[in-house]
Order: structure tokens, then C-alpha cells, then sequence
């Protein structure tokens, strides 16, 4: 059975799931058409050192840079209204092959376009990051996004840390405003 993930009370996935190597971030949201466009979703990943800043500018997963430097994080594609069932959007992560740097991941979901098509996470309904075991796809912990976020168009949800042998999963929740580039600017 999952874990349902509370802000700010990190799980360990290795107290979880000990040999676990592989895993997946599922991010997953209703679709819903606002303003005559579809609410578009993006769910990104930073790579971060021990001083919360990216370990390079390569290290910043999204639809439009698929793959970091040491191949242990590959964004599967783009989803642009969030139809369909299960997760719209998703990152696959290889926890042996991360770059001795990194720190922290922190996961990332933001509205494309937000300011353009007037759209914030007020607009967003049944929003979800999932953390499974790709080896059997079971979900070792999910967090709902239960708040609104009005005005919003950027979201902190989730982090992972590195804990010595150990990766743990924490709820963030921290919302901004200004898009992609407020949190690309904040973590560079």
C-alpha cells in the first residue's frame, strides 16, 4: 500500500523498499479547458548540490531537456492537457547512477503559458506526484495537491535527498508566481 505523503515528513524509500534502484515520478491532473485552452501541466526536475543550486544548467530536467549529464534522470515526453487516466507526465530515475554532487532532486510542476491563457492552480483539480518502483510499477508514495493555489503557476511539490545510503521523499507544497523561469532563476 502507498504512502501518503504529508508535508514536510520525509519517508525513507530504502526503509521502504530496500533494494530499491529505480524509480518514477508520476505527475497526474485532470484536464479542464479555462479561457477557451487546456491547463497544461509540466512536471521538471532540478539536480541540486549541497547548497540548494543546480550542479550545472544540464541538470535541469524538462520537456526540453529530456536526459541529465550522468543518465540517471530521463523525462518521458510532454502531456499537454492532461487527458487520459494514470500520470500525465513522468520522470524516470536511476538512484545508483546520480552524480555524486547532487544532493537534493526537488520536482517542479508549472502551467505553460500561465500568464498568456490566464491560468494558476486554482484552475488545476486532482493534481498528484506519485513515487513508484518501476521494476513493478507499485506506488511506494503519492502526494495530492489538496490546496489551491490561487495565482500560482509554479510548485515545489516533492523533494528526494540524499540521506548517506539512503533516499528520502518529502512533501514541499511551496508555491510561486512567474513561471518556469522564477524557479530556473531561483535554483541556478
Amino acid at each position: 500500500m502507498a504512502i501518503v505523503l504529508e508535508k514536510k515528513k520525509p519517508i525513507s524509500l530504502v526503509k521502504e523498499k530496500p533494494s530499491i534502484k529505480n524509480i518514477v515520478a508520476g505527475l497526474g491532473w485532470d484536464s479542464k479547458i479555462i479561457n477557451g485552452k487546456p491547463v497544461d501541466c509540466d512536471v521538471s526536475v532540478f539536480l541540486l548540490n549541497g547548497a540548494g543550486k543546480l550542479v550545472a544548467d544540464e541538470y535541469f530536467v524538462f520537456y526540453n531537456n529530456l536526459k541529465s549529464p550522468d543518465g540517471s534522470v530521463t523525462h518521458t515526453g510532454d502531456n499537454r492537457d492532461g487527458s487520459g487516466d494514470g500520470d500525465d507526465e513522468s520522470i524516470n530515475i536511476d538512484l545508483s547512477k546520480i552524480d555524486s554532487n547532487v544532493e537534493f532532486l526537488y520536482f517542479a510542476i508549472t502551467i505553460h503559458e500561465s500568464e498568456e491563457r490566464g491560468h494558476h492552480f486554482g484552475n488545476v483539480e486532482n493534481s498528484y506526484i506519485n513515487i513508484r518502483n518501476a521494476d513493478d510499477n507499485s506506488i511506494l508514495c503519492q502526494f495530492q495537491l489538496k490546496e489551491a493555489f490561487n495565482g500560482n503557476d509554479s510548485l515545489i511539490i516533492a523533494s528526494i535527498a540524499r540521506n548517506g545510503g539512503a533516499w528520502n521523499v518529502e512533501a514541499l507544497g511551496q508555491a510561486f508566481s512567474g513561471g518556469l523561469a522564477t524557479l530556473v532563476e531561483l535554483y541556478q
